[in-house]
């Protein structure tokens, strides 16, 4: 299955079982065992391997493997290997904790969600088909402008 058809996939499948703050991160220049990293955050244990469910689910309906799944008894962080995509559903405590943003989010790809950003911001979109792939690949980091400190009065 095409990369960019698999995260799709990926996606919707944890939007469908109302997955928080999901994350897509492009890891092909980081290891050649597989080209993206999708993190996503479940409120419980029960929802955490409802999420896990849905994927492998999903991505087995539209002709996807799945290599296996890890963390099934506990919930707290569960694994779906997809092959080119691992998935990593895990609790917010665990989340901050282990920060995998941090290891493997140097490339974050953009993709469109259909769940409003809850903090207001506008989502990161998919772009056209037209663009680079470079483009698609990673979205640029942005720099924010120095404050400038107002002059004291003597």
């Amino acid at each position: 299955m095409d990369i960019r058809k698999l995260q799709r996939v990926i996606v919707d499948a944890l939007e469908d079982v109302k997955a928080q703050d999901i994350k897509v991160f492009n890891t092909s220049h980081l290891t050649a065992l597989f080209d993206r990293v999708i993190v996503a955050s479940g409120t419980s244990n029960r929802q955490t391997k409802a999420l896990a469910s849905s994927v492998r689910e999903s991505v087995k309906e539209n002709g996807g493997d799945i290599v296996s799944t890890e963390g099934e008894d506990v919930g707290e962080w569960v694994l779906v290997d997809c092959g080119d995509a691992i998935v990593h559903i895990l609790q917010p405590a665990l989340r901050q904790y282990y920060n995998l943003e941090e290891i493997w989010g140097d490339k974050p790809v953009r993709i469109k969600l259909s769940t409003p950003d809850p903090f207001g911001g506008a989502r990161s979109s998919e772009p056209d088909e037209d663009e680079d792939e470079d483009e698609l690949e990673a979205a640029p980091a942005v720099k924010k402008p120095a404050r400038k400190t107002a002059a004291r009065r003597k």
